[in-house]
């Protein structure tokens, strides 16, 4: 749509401001410089939380604020500014003793607000987003769609400049990473790279959302968010049955279903009118918390810890909220009590999972009933197929003389082998199913035995509203509808954490930086009207993902160079305003699929059950209940993609672990990017690594040409997309040297390179030659080039 590329009549909101003057004039922002502070150094004792308040007294809201510490326009006169500016320990805030305290230049922008007027705003997340002029700027050539005029209108306010376009191949190689998570191949780089026409980019970009491959990149975030694994976490941490429901989300994510659908399906799939297989298959979102099996566990414990988890990972997914800290008391710093908490429990009281408390086994698989035999959406689809191809098969053998129908016996026998495969390749997965709900009661400092808390009904935190129905208990169902209704519920809220999210993925940070505390710990946006312009965007598209997606990769700002200068590092260290892109290592999972894509060892197919990929012995000897040894895969499943890789909590895959993928016992939002030797020791010899850094060798050699630097230039161009400069030639050919030398001293062990694994053509290849490649591969695979998005 043209609305995507650039707005055809943009509203200015004014004239474009001047250069330098509209951040010196501006008011102090509340929400912004001041908030922040009184939630870090005040609210822990005069915030929310009655129980454990101080004096009486309340900085959270404005009218307590006021009456009792803040006098507006007259900072001398305010008894906060004479606290937190005396000598005296017994009467300065925060308290000596709390390890909390103000600098002075905290201190001298609070007596400043104040002086201005103190001028108080709502807090910003809990506001619906509403739309926003679209800034008038100085450059009006630069920005490429509306999502530029506020970023650009901002750096302008600042004295700041976008930095350049990236070049092609970097572009080609952000946008393959971030809506696909793999590289391009060379091919997709030389078509890139000669399509001339205005409309390359944007056709680009389409290819890429309609790729299958999309929604296992998407998918790979939400099974974070979800803490979707393959084993249940607590005791023995046996095998459950769940992979129909990644699938379902790939699935949904390659579909665009709109988002409010996709929480529907999730939160409720088994409350739809006329609940279809897949519904069913999503409602498995509801199962996916850790559990215990052991023997002698205390039912009555454990469901207080379902209710517990389930609110934890529901607030954060849905509102970027903290809600997990209101088990035991009223939140420190946010609006949420206690009674919130129970009652957002109370939605999912209807969940039947206690089977497993009284039937506890020691056995993987283990049993969590209620499930459901499944084919997967294509099984299904190749069934009807073949059931149609068999039916007509067998029409035609009624007429067929007999030479025809031999061939029609061969073809219907096929038919029937392919049926019968397929139908024992259904999977068991957990369903979420409804009976009638558990009472539910707030527990007294969180004690599971103390049964003398209020019951609650299942309700929306109060502050946020309520949902809107009338003579019965609200559901989970209307709970998923409250989430996206954007007349009665709190749709724009519900966007405004998913659409900073999709900043996130395609940005390296979010417009607001904490992507799962959108309370007064989190950190406000440094473009707040964008982030609510995109939120309400994303609502009134229809919650269509691939469009909103699509928006953001369209705009200027995303295409800027990741390159920063010394000035510009200095001035925004952590790209706050986004005056450039970003440059961080890929995910764990991608790194792998980065790794066999370019060796040419990954399968590209769909769905399935978790695969298992090399692992170290012994690394389960600790597991017990029942005791256990991994298995690899031995055949294709080992070079599947990485969002299929079975995900053990308690024993991590260690290549995940040592690239910091989460062990997803809990939400993560935002994984951490660490740079560690364990990381370089581990692209070098886990042994997926090191096989396809084989079998690149191999493909080198075969495909590279004549010379070594032909092999060179192929072995960068899969791996970098561009050809070595000069002074890379010279260290490559060195290391090659060096690595036929040190081959041809050992000739057994070069040799066992040719018998091992996956290299089908290496026995025609000299085995000297195919170790030191190898070792130039080695190298070349944990290059940060290689591993990195830039």
């Amino acid at each position: 749509p043209a609305d995507i590329r650039r707005p055809a009549a943009p509203t200015v909101a004014g004239p474009p401001p001047a250069a330098g003057t509209a951040t010196a004039a501006a008011s102090i922002d509340f929400n912004r410089k001041i908030r922040p502070l009184l939630s870090d150094r005040c609210f822990a004792c005069h915030g929310p939380d009655a129980e454990h308040r101080q004096a009486d007294l309340r900085l959270d809201r404005e009218q307590d604020a006021k009456q009792s510490a803040i006098v507006p326009g007259q900072p001398g006169a305010s008894e906060l500014i004479a606290r937190i500016t005396s000598s005296d320990d017994e009467t300065r805030m925060p308290p000596p003793d709390s390890s909390k305290s103000l600098s002075g230049a905290e201190k001298e922008l609070m007596r400043r607000w104040i002086a201005e007027g103190a001028h108080w705003s709502a807090h910003w997340a809990y506001e619906p987003p509403r739309r926003h002029p679209i800034p008038a700027v100085v450059d009006g050539a630069w920005p490429a769609n509306w999502i530029d005029h506020f970023l650009l209108a901002r750096w302008e306010a600042e004295r700041m400049r976008p930095s350049p376009d990236a070049d092609r191949v970097t572009l080609i190689r952000r946008l393959c990473f971030d809506l696909l998570g793999l590289p391009p191949s060379p091919g997709d780089v030389e078509r890139f790279l000669a399509d001339a026409s205005p409309q390359a980019y944007e056709s680009l970009v389409d290819r890429l959302l309609e790729s299958p491959r999309f929604g296992e990149r998407l998918a790979m975030y939400w099974l974070d968010l979800v803490r979707y694994a393959d084993t249940v976490g607590y005791h023995g941490d046996q095998e459950h049955h769940i992979s129909p429901y990644r699938d379902w989300v790939i699935d949904a994510f390659n579909d665009n279903l709109p988002f409010d659908q996709f929480t529907r399906c999730q939160l409720a799939g088994d409350l739809l009118p006329d609940s279809t297989i897949d519904d069913k298959i999503a409602s498995g979102y509801n199962r996916l918390l850790q559990t215990s099996h052991e023997g002698g566990v205390q039912a009555k414990e454990y469901l207080a810890i379902y209710a517990a988890d389930r609110v934890r990972n529901a607030s954060a997914v849905w509102l970027g909220g903290t809600m997990g800290c209101c088990q035991c008391h009223d939140h420190k710093f946010d609006p949420y009590t206690m009674r919130d908490f129970y009652s957002l429990a109370a939605f999912f009281a209807d969940v039947d999972e206690a089977h497993h408390l009284t039937n506890g086994a020691d056995r993987t698989p283990t049993m969590r009933k209620p499930e459901l035999l499944v084919h997967s959406r294509r099984e299904r689809q190749r069934l009807v197929e073949i059931q149609v191809e068999i039916t007509d098969v067998e029409r035609q053998l009624e007429t067929a003389d007999p030479p025809q129908a031999a061939a029609l016996r061969q073809r219907l026998d096929t038919l029937q082998q392919q049926q019968q495969s397929l139908q024992k390749a259904a999977r068991l997965t957990m369903i979420t199913a409804a009976i009638p709900p558990r009472t539910m009661r707030v527990l007294p400092r969180g004690n599971w035995l103390d049964d003398s808390g209020p019951v609650v009904q299942p309700a929306v935190p109060e502050f946020l509203g309520r949902v809107p129905v009338e003579g019965r208990p609200a559901n989970r169902l209307d709970l998923a509808n409250w989430l996206t209704d954007d007349q009665q519920g709190i749709a724009g809220l519900t966007a405004r954490v998913q659409v900073n999210r999709f900043w996130y993925l395609l940005f390296g940070a979010g417009l607001a930086p904490v992507l799962d505390d959108f309370g007064g710990q989190g950190q406000p946006p440094e473009h707040a009207e964008l982030l609510d312009q995109l939120a309400r965007e994303f609502v009134d598209s229809g919650w269509n993902v691939k469009r909103t997606l699509k928006l953001i990769v369209m705009s200027r700002a995303y295409r800027q160079s990741s390159l920063e200068s010394a000035e510009r590092r200095e001035r925004d260290p952590s790209n706050r305003l986004f005056v450039r892109q970003a440059r961080f290592r890929l995910p764990a999972e991608m790194i792998r699929d980065n790794a066999l894509a370019i060796s040419g060892l990954l399968v590209e197919q769909s769905g399935g059950p978790s695969v298992r990929p090399y692992q170290p012995d012994g690394y389960y000897r600790h597991l017990n209940f029942p005791p256990r040894t991994y298995q690899h895969d031995t055949d294709q499943r080992q070079w599947r993609r990485g969002v299929y890789m079975h995900w053990q909590r308690q024993f991590l895959h260690p290549m995940l672990r040592a690239l910091d993928a989460p062990s997803r016992e809990e939400c993560t939002a935002q994984r951490p990017r660490s740079n560690t030797p364990l990381a370089a020791l581990t692209l070098l010899n886990d042994p997926t690594f090191v096989e396809a850094a084989r079998v690149l060798a191999e493909r080198i050699l075969l495909e590279g040409g004549d010379t070594p630097d032909a092999k060179f230039d192929l072995l960068f161009r899969l791996a970098a997309s561009r050809s070595p400069d000069n002074t890379e030639r010279a260290v490559l050919a060195e290391l090659l040297a060096s690595a036929q030398r040190e081959y041809a001293d050992r000739p057994a062990e070069a040799a066992q390179l040719v018998t091992t694994g996956q290299a089908p053509r290496a026995k025609d290849l000299e085995p000297v030659d195919l170790a030191a490649w190898t070792a130039v591969a080695r190298a070349v695979l944990n290059l940060s080039e290689t591993n990195t998005r830039n």
